[in-house]
């Protein structure tokens, strides 16, 4: 079904495979008639050419991009461009379109959505940019819609930023990154690797883009086969499928945890263009006669079941036959899993989801921009047809991902054909995929077209004892088991036809409602604030030294950006850094907060002149052991603060906030035996805080010890990779020697920590 190479391979004329090794050079010359270097066919991928042309530093080993492109949501936006603004930003430079599809639901926590809702408007009309209403359309929907372009780069502060189907390479990063590309800087990286994905044959009927998606996901995420790395996607299979079908498997490419993703294109996706009245923006894209791949993904498509991502993670994939065939050990599995996902806060068993042998699910879910699309919502209206969810606990709702889909749905009878079925339709909202809209209730399982299944994103709260669970399926199988009223079940066993529809975009829906001000600014418009738009508070830089206490310690073997600030309700928030801060950790360890804002105390007191034992009773022993080895140690030149360490921090989504909130608190370095992700690396860089590496192994302090940095600027200024650490130990009166790492950082990122964030790298003074 699925296969990875151990090592490099060339691809020949898009068609075939030469894996890298001693006879790949013979085997090129005898079927191209010529020798070609590994280097030369490096630079004949797809993603090779596309970053060239984007590319402004003359090295394609050290990158710095400029996009053309932005793009944010409602829970991103207002924090991005009050960043910006204390930059001194006078004009969106590029095209920014703020959509509204996370914080839809006003109700929640009063008038604070709609405050960001009118900021983010009357900012669009000062800087110049988009702003797309609530309930038109998710902000990955639209992108395709309306910005997507062959050739093209795009970034958005949203990790599934991913439009590699439509021939753009996208990427999903922290607001701070968008923030450099508004004051005219650049995205910074080394020239990344590229992986090929080769695909052959044809879906069955019955399997939808989340199949392959999640056999792919589960492939490759436990290995870190494509980390950090362009999943490029060719071969014959491409053609196999609909312009639908590839952007479903495209926008999952985030839970890989590749940087990006891009596709070879055809006339299905110049008919996409075409469609959407844009059909200048389309452009061929393949890789050149001879391409080199740092490894490569076969996928058989022929071979692809209906898949299910049991909790809690899109990697931990089944066929769903699997599951019904083996449902004892697989249950069991998920509730070991569960043992070490919720450190036994409350008890966990799916045991009662079997009747009579069989798994029955409470609640079915198709939304967002993997769920929502034209094709998986008539598929799933195919196989619903004629038949009723039941009038007992399960339920089924259906979020379109934009309102011309949700148009063509009404005007093509599959919109009937679902809510005659007892589902719910719904508007375009991101809600389901984060906790803010269909919450199952307690210990209840619920199936969704959705991109992620971690511990609590549905909405339960550990700490209030409730848990539910949620797994990843497509449409079609979502669908085959709500006709039969919950009872789990494969589409493949549907044996009804399945239609193919033709989609008619109606441009009118956004011209009568989006404003679009052409890249045109009126700076005479005043921004509307709400009460809850608060500005970042003062940072300071980095001090010559630093004492941190660790104010947490997470053996998980990854750690998700929900655990590190949760999503759902605390979406309300975002625009408010001090507000949202006091919801850090609350799901992983409560105990948090209390203890970072205890020792930020003694930093406060530094940076207003007072001496910080009079504000913390324990720096003055912690300070008098340090003094014995490094008596030049003091309270003016050493900063006071707290670090967490975590295994594997930062999977998952790409909010700032998941470092912005530490650092508010009081945060100066996150430890880590590994990053998940590189966009948490870079969040945690923009925001001042110190993304220290230390090997695997018993560490050398644990949960409240302090630890002591000395002439931790010099080393950041000296480029220093090797940090020399203590463990301060107050009641021994001894320094414990300890070494981590900084890892590569930029010329740019090294002058972002000294000066303490991106805000004061970037300020412009009043």
């Amino acid at each position: 079904m699925i296969k990875l190479s151990e090592g490099g391979a060339y691809l020949l004329h898009g068609t075939e495979i030469v894996p890298d090794g001693a006879e790949a050079a013979a085997q090129i010359k005898s079927r191209t008639g010529r020798e070609v270097s590994k280097e030369e066919a490096a630079k004949n991928t797809m993603a090779y050419g596309i970053l060239q042309e984007h590319n402004t530093s003359g090295n394609m080993e050290k990158l710095k991009i400029k996009f053309d492109k932005l793009t944010s949501h409602d829970i991103t936006f207002v924090g991005i461009i009050q960043t910006a603004r204390a930059s001194g930003l006078q004009k969106f430079p590029i095209p920014y379109v703020l959509t509204n599809c996370h914080n839809s639901l006003c109700a929640v926590g009063g008038t604070i959505n709609e405050d960001d809702h009118m900021f983010g408007l009357t900012c669009a009309k000062k800087y110049g940019g988009v702003y797309v209403p609530p309930h038109q359309a998710v902000i990955h929907q639209y992108a395709r819609e309306m910005l997507a372009g062959g050739g093209k780069m795009i970034l958005g502060s949203d990790s599934h930023t991913r439009y590699g189907a439509l021939g753009t390479m996208a990427m999903g990063e922290g607001g701070p990154e968008l923030v450099k590309q508004l004051l005219s800087q650049t995205y910074d990286i080394n020239m990344p690797g590229v992986v090929g994905v080769y695909l052959t044959g044809t879906p069955v009927k019955g399997v939808g883009p989340q199949d392959v998606a999640l056999a792919i996901i589960g492939a490759v995420f436990g290995n870190g086969y494509v980390k950090n790395k362009v999943m490029e996607f060719v071969g014959p299979g491409v053609a196999a499928l609909s312009a639908d079908f590839r952007i479903g498997i495209d926008v999952m490419t985030t839970e890989t945890t590749c940087l990006s993703s891009i596709w070879q294109t055809d006339d299905q996706i110049k008919d996409f263009y075409d469609i959407h009245g844009r059909v200048e923006e389309y452009k061929e894209l393949n890789p050149g006669e001879v391409a080199y791949y740092d490894g490569m993904i076969t996928v058989d498509l022929s071979k692809i079941r209906p898949m299910i991502a049991m909790p809690f993670h899109p990697s931990n994939t089944y066929t769903i036959d699997e599951v019904n065939d083996n449902l004892k050990d697989v249950l069991h599995d998920v509730e070991e899993r569960a043992k070490v996902s919720l450190d036994g806060a409350v008890p966990y068993s799916l045991q009662d989801k079997v009747v009579d042998g069989r798994f029955m699910v409470d609640q079915g879910i198709i939304a967002g921009c993997a769920g929502g699309g034209f094709e998986n919502i008539c598929a799933a209206a195919d196989i619903l047809r004629g038949s009723y969810i039941g009038a007992d606990g399960f339920t089924l709702s259906v979020y379109p991902a934009s309102m011309p889909v949700y148009m063509e749905l009404i005007k093509n009878g599959c919109a009937a054909a679902i809510l005659e079925t007892g589902a719910v339709l719904k508007t375009a909202f991101c809600g389901p995929c984060f906790g803010a809209g269909d919450t199952p209730a307690n210990n209840a399982f619920s199936i969704r077209h959705s991109t992620r299944n971690f511990p609590n994103r549905e909405g339960s709260k550990l700490q209030n004892g409730q848990i539910s669970s949620v797994a990843l399926m497509d449409a079609r199988s979502i669908a085959a088991t709500a006709a039969n009223k919950g009872m789990l079940t494969p589409a493949t066993q549907f044996d009804g036809e399945i239609g193919k529809y033709k989609y008619h975009f109606d441009a009118n829906i956004y011209k009568n409602r989006v404003f679009d001000s052409k890249g045109v600014a009126d700076e005479s418009v005043e921004i509307q604030f709400g009460p809850n738009i608060k500005d970042w508070p003062a940072m300071g830089a980095l001090p010559d030294n630093l004492v941190l206490r660790v104010v947490s310690e997470i053996h998980d073997p990854v750690t998700t950006t929900d655990e590190l600030i949760p999503s759902g309700e605390t979406s309300s928030y975002r625009s408010n850094p001090l507000g949202l801060a006091e919801f850090a950790l609350s799901r992983k360890d409560p105990e948090y907060v209390g203890r970072a804002k205890d020792i930020q105390r003694a930093e406060k007191a530094r940076m207003a002149g007072e001496h910080p034992c009079q504000a913390h009773p324990d720096v003055k022993p912690v300070m008098n052991v340090i003094k014995k080895t490094y008596a030049d140690a003091s309270h003016e030149n050493t900063g006071f603060g707290s670090t967490i360490f975590a295994v594997k921090p930062g999977d998952g989504s790409a909010r700032e906030q998941a470092a912005s909130c530490q650092k508010v608190l009081g945060g100066w370095a996150n430890i880590a035996n590994e990053y998940a992700t590189k966009r948490y690396r870079s969040n945690l860089i923009n925001w001042g805080m110190l993304p220290f590496l230390i090997e695997e192994g018993e560490l050398p302090f644990k949960n409240l010890d302090y630890l002591f940095f000395p002439n931790i600027r010099q080393a950041v200024e000296d480029k220093a990779d090797v940090i020399k650490a203590y463990k301060v130990s107050v009641d021994e009166g001894t320094l414990t020697e300890f070494t981590l790492r900084l890892g590569e950082l930029t010329d740019e990122e090294r002058q972002i920590i000294l000066k303490g964030c991106l805000i004061n790298y970037n300020r412009v003074d009043a």
